[in-house]
């Protein structure tokens, strides 16, 4: 994939909406193209989070370890971001993602993606805008969880 390719690509990955060109030919040409074959690991939970990817191609599963096992929480696919809460925060990586399909993401490296948000303000305001609503989307998920199944007696 040539480097307009993924400047392309990441037009449409929502984290990015907004970003002009420019910066996306930058944040393409700093990352990594990676691959990955179905059942291959593109991070691991409770590891160091050391980059973010961004799905070019494919999918991938997002799996949680927990009391009962592991299980499926949500599936990546093309245009979505992985692994940015990690580099963001510096917590251990809350969940693993495993390839599905053959998957060709984009590895942004932790250092380079704060230097982007340090000095593109405007995509530091994206990214906090794309995280409010997955924490928005997950605390009603949480809210709909505790409140069991519809109809089932407390």
């Amino acid at each position: 994939m040539s480097l307009d390719a993924e400047v392309e690509a990441l037009k449409k990955v929502p984290l990015f909406r907004g970003v002009d060109d420019t910066k996306l030919r930058l944040l393409a040409f700093i990352s990594e193209r990676v691959s990955f074959r179905p059942g291959e690991r593109l991070c691991e939970q409770g590891e160091r989070g050391d980059a973010a990817y961004i799905i070019l191609d494919g999918a991938a599963d997002i799996v949680i370890q927990t009391s009962h096992g592991n299980e499926t929480v949500a599936t990546v696919k093309q245009n979505d971001v992985v692994g940015e809460i990690a580099i963001l925060i510096d917590v251990p990586r809350t969940a693993t993602v495993v390839a599905t399909s053959d998957v060709l993401a984009l590895a942004i490296a932790k250092e380079n993606f704060l230097k982007l948000l340090k000095n593109f303000p405007d995509m530091a305001i994206e990214v906090m805008r794309v995280l409010a609503h997955r924490l928005e989307r997950t605390t009603r998920e949480v809210g709909r969880l505790r409140a069991g199944p519809a109809g089932a007696e407390q």
